[in-house]
């Protein structure tokens, strides 16, 4: 489960409450159907079998590798050979059985990464919490640790719970993504549900680029500036698409549009980003800004005026009213 969010909205704090290391003041927290917060009880951090990755991975700079991994142990349990072994046993889980005499400080930052993500994993805990555990780490790195993360959860039979405030990493490390804003959970679902269903125009723009067009609806059917677009049903017991009618704003992501070449096109191209795995287009349609992502080689330049056309299968949209609510929402980063 990744909890995806902006700064300060409770992601940490939901996590610290896991973890033992904050007493909440209602409600209730189970692990495994074991009450440990909630009516009068709070089973202190150290006996809820929970591992926590921190931000900073918080290794002890006076102890080595081996030593660092064997203090998530049970004091009884880290010296002995059952001690080395279940040591030697994470490391190589995490690909370092090599650096186990080493010092923290002479190990690179995502050596140091995977180095508490091991201590973490060592006394086999029901539940495994990391707290962006790779904001320190530079970008290239960032994504090399991050499918190493990625792959070594997949094949752990346990419970993670993954605090991001970046969607590429939820959507990556996530099976299930729960987005908050403000304390609370705005909506729960796997990444291509949260991506294609948003349940607000505020998810819609935190989860990936969003193109919010106003449109009358007939029967399910909105008609744009980039043409007629179908129109998910907004509930799963909303099936017949012909209920959605009126004023709406219609969702569609940028990849979801064509452009061609065309000198008495309605938009005109104001911005190119280039990224080599694609092209995207700031498109000027006179009252509204489109945003266009396309294949890799540039095709348009600054200047050229084209037609968009949608070419998804269909789109979700959200009653006129909702834009305005969500004006007085936190705005979507960058």
């Amino acid at each position: 489960m990744s909890l995806l969010g902006p700064s300060g909205c409770g992601k940490t704090t939901l996590l610290r409450s896991i973890a033992g290391l904050q007493q909440i003041s209602s409600g209730s927290i189970s692990i495994a159907g074991r009450s440990v917060s909630g009516d009068g009880v709070h089973v202190p951090a150290e006996k809820r079998r929970i591992g926590m990755v921190f931000q900073d991975w918080a290794l002890f700079p006076h102890l080595n590798v081996a030593k660092n991994v064997a203090y998530g142990l049970p004091k009884a349990d880290r010296k002995g050979a059952n001690g080395r072994h279940r040591v030697q046993e994470v490391l190589e889980l995490v690909g370092l059985t090599e650096v186990i005499d080493r010092m923290p400080q002479t190990l690179s930052g995502g050596q140091q990464q995977r180095i508490a993500l091991a201590r973490a994993l060592a006394p086999k805990p029901e539940v495994l919490l990391l707290d962006e555990p790779f904001s320190n780490l530079d970008t290239s790195l960032r994504v090399e640790i991050r499918t190493e993360v990625h792959r070594i959860l997949s094949e752990l039979d346990v419970t993670s719970v993954f605090v991001t405030h970046d969607q590429d990493e939820a959507f990556v490390l996530g099976d299930q993504v729960a987005v908050m804003s403000h304390g609370e959970v705005m909506q729960v679902g796997t990444p291509a549900e949260l991506y294609a269903q948003p349940a607000t125009p505020w998810v819609a723009h935190f989860v990936g680029e969003a193109n919010l067009l106003r449109s009358v609806v007939h029967r399910g059917v909105a008609t744009t500036s980039v043409g007629v677009v179908p129109l998910h049903s907004r509930s799963d017991t909303d099936a017949d698409d012909a209920r959605i009618e009126g004023v709406v704003d219609v969702l569609i992501r940028p990849e979801d549009i064509d452009l061609q070449l065309d000198n008495s096109g309605a938009g005109m191209v104001e911005l190119v980003e280039y990224y080599g795995h694609d092209s995207t287009y700031e498109v000027n349609m006179g009252d509204h800004q489109l945003r266009v992502r396309l294949g890799s080689v540039p095709r348009f330049k600054r200047g050229d005026r084209v037609t968009p056309a949608f070419v998804g299968h269909s789109a979700a949209s959200f009653p006129a009213a909702e834009r305005r609510e969500s004006s007085r929402e936190e705005p979507s980063p960058g």
